[in-house]
């Protein structure tokens, strides 16, 4: 993996203030197309529970995003549940999704979190590589029934 010396990568938490700077991201990852009023509207709802953004930068720019969800599950105690992971095309393949996960590691050992767990798309492979790689197991299949 070539390393690009002059990224300076950050994760940066928003405020609620600045959280919709990431909601293009979010739109690009709409795979369900939702309508943007009603994408915006459940991320406003969202930003009032049990979740933080984060915008990930190379210096002041705006490279990335993501999110995370605080919780306790019964089966593994306080954790920390990444959500719309993503990384402009130009910056994938550099390093920054293992520092991510690092960081979100490191960060949830700092609010005593004791478990990370995610969601995949079933056909998203390149993701199923990345998290093994990172020590992910799979553990189950997530279903949805919308009601």
């Amino acid at each position: 993996m070539k390393k690009n010396y002059n990224m300076q990568i950050t994760f940066k938490l928003l405020t609620n203030e600045e959280a919709h700077i990431i909601i293009p991201y979010l739109d690009i990852m709409n795979s369900q197309k939702v309508p943007m009023d009603l994408l915006k509207a459940r991320f406003e709802e969202m930003l009032s529970q049990n979740y933080e953004a984060f915008g990930i930068y190379d210096k002041d720019e705006l490279v990335g995003c993501f999110g995370l969800w605080h919780m306790t599950r019964h089966y593994c105690g306080k954790s920390l549940e990444p959500d719309h992971v993503y990384i402009e095309d130009a910056y994938r393949s550099k390093g920054i999704g293992a520092q991510l996960f690092s960081w979100i590691e490191d960060y949830g050992k700092e609010k005593g979190v004791t478990a990370v767990e995610l969601n995949t798309y079933v056909e998203n492979f390149p993701s199923h590589k990345f998290y093994y790689n990172q020590g992910f197991i799979a553990r189950g299949y997530h279903f949805l029934k919308k009601i």
